[in-house]
């Protein structure tokens, strides 16, 4: 099936009667990453919607979707709990402010501590 003709890509776009239209989406472009000492960190807590849990949220990374899955890799190991990294957030299991924002600091990033 191609791209192009994928009615599922199509919906909401309204019906042309031009016989040479051709349809094109616009791509999900990611965004260049950039280097580690000219990114804003914001490590905070959360306990909204998680059934009273805590976790840490890392957010305000500008970059691609690889480099916010390894760092968040780098931080659960570091930390010893699980979490995840999509949509420019890396979620940590567990309250650990503190030592992600001191892990970000040494490791380059310009992180401070939220709430």
């Amino acid at each position: 099936m191609k791209d192009g003709n994928d009615w599922k890509q199509r919906l909401g776009v309204v019906y042309s009667t031009n016989p040479d239209f051709e349809y094109s989406k616009e791509g999900d472009e990611e965004t260049e990453t950039l280097e580690p000492s000219r990114q804003r960190l914001v490590v905070s807590i959360d306990r909204r919607n998680r059934s009273g849990k805590q976790v840490t949220l890392v957010s305000g990374f500008i970059g691609t979707q690889e480099d916010l899955a390894d760092l968040g890799r780098t931080l659960k190991v570091k930390c010893g709990v699980g979490g995840s990294a999509k949509d420019s957030q890396i979620t940590i299991q567990g309250d650990f402010r503190d030592r992600v924002t001191a892990l970000l600091k040494e490791l380059g990033y310009n992180a401070k501590r939220g709430n």
